[in-house]
């Protein structure tokens, strides 16, 4: 089926990485706005948000590789996000773009941080949507980053569901099970009951993620430390497991751009009590075995995040933090109103 809605235009840019899948919506000029989308998802998800963007502003969205149309190319998570962040440097400059606006969701929030900190002057301000932890996804104590155990464990590639990544694999578009991709979208991705006007759109977005090790969920190993579980260097989640990814510099790039942080209330998948940690998991006697609190504590996804923007205020930055309720990880489908409102008005103070 078809994903594209009327008054956007898709096409495959080459860059000297690979060639990248751009949503742009037609006849638009200005400044450009460049949205980056999360894990298992690609860029149909800001459809909306684009065509609703003032008339001033040229909104544009990538795949990154491994989602939607673009490559899918291999994902070395040893570098962090950074095979997406550098895609995302090929292709400003392969479309030549001026400083741009970005904004990242979830795993995309990672990734455009990233950015800043190897781009720091490219960058026109800074929008965070629901973004992972400056420290990564699981495996972390504390608002500092701590690791739990040396290798990591508990993130990376091992920790992902395999019934989701199975039924992700084999295309299932069904409902018959809350592991299938339309039903994790309908209770975790937004707020139920939303079920949103695009929702076939957005689960044909999910399915075009590229499933292996190489992509998602990548490689995971064993650890002698409780979940068991150890990350991988291969692959999407392990990008963001805590010993590959350490984003927490972001006080010391310069030039600072303007940074607004939003996120929805109610998110199960970036939080503090997070449905996805095993840690949290653990601790409320889903997943067996789980050592305590002092020795593995569920991972404070949303105060590391505050904790390291605070640096980035008294370095001499800005942010601002908006919070919307009735809203999960995804605040821009769950209220898009306000969402669009709290981003327009972060764009028109640049």
């Amino acid at each position: 089926m078809s994903t594209l809605l009327p008054g956007l235009t898709a096409q495959r840019v080459p860059t000297v990485r690979l060639t990248v899948n751009v949503l742009e919506v037609d006849g638009r000029s200005g400044p450009p706005v460049l949205f980056v989308h999360g894990n298992v998802s690609s860029s149909p998800f800001w459809q909306p948000t684009m065509l609703a963007l003032p008339e001033r502003y040229r909104p544009l969205a990538l795949d990154l590789r491994g989602f939607g149309d673009t490559d899918p190319a291999p994902v070395d998570a040893t570098r962090g996000l950074g095979d997406f962040a550098d895609d995302l440097a090929a292709l400003v400059e392969a479309l030549d773009l001026p400083p741009v606006h970005l904004v990242g969701w979830s795993m995309g929030g990672g990734v455009v941080m990233r950015y800043l900190l190897d781009q720091p002057a490219r960058v026109a301000s800074l929008t965070l949507v629901n973004p992972v932890s400056p420290y990564g996804f699981g495996g972390t104590r504390g608002l500092d980053g701590e690791l739990v155990a040396p290798d990591g464990a508990g993130s990376g590639g091992g920790t992902a569901n395999p019934e989701f990544v199975s039924r992700l694999a084999r295309g299932d578009r069904g409902d018959d099970s809350p592991l299938s991709p339309r039903q994790v979208l309908l209770a975790h991705y937004v707020k139920p009951p939303l079920v949103p006007d695009l929702t076939d759109a957005y689960v044909e977005s999910m399915l075009s993620t590229v499933v292996g090790d190489d992509n998602y969920p990548g490689t995971g190993g064993s650890s002698d430390s409780w979940p068991g579980i150890a990350p991988g260097d291969r692959g999407v989640l392990n990008t963001m497991a805590p010993t590959h990814l350490r984003l927490d510099g972001l006080p010391g790039v310069d030039p600072k751009p303007p940074v607004l942080w939003i996120r929805g209330a109610d998110d199960v998948i970036v939080s503090d009590t997070s449905l996805y940690d095993l840690a949290y998991l653990g601790s409320i006697g889903a997943v067996p075995g789980w050592p305590g609190a002092d020795t593995c504590p569920p991972q404070p996804m949303v105060g590391q995040t505050r904790a390291v923007l605070d640096r980035y205020a008294d370095a001499g930055g800005r942010y601002r933090e908006v919070v919307l309720a009735d809203a999960a990880h995804s605040p821009h489908l769950d209220r898009p109103d306000e969402f669009l409102a709290a981003l327009v008005d972060h764009l028109d103070t640049v």
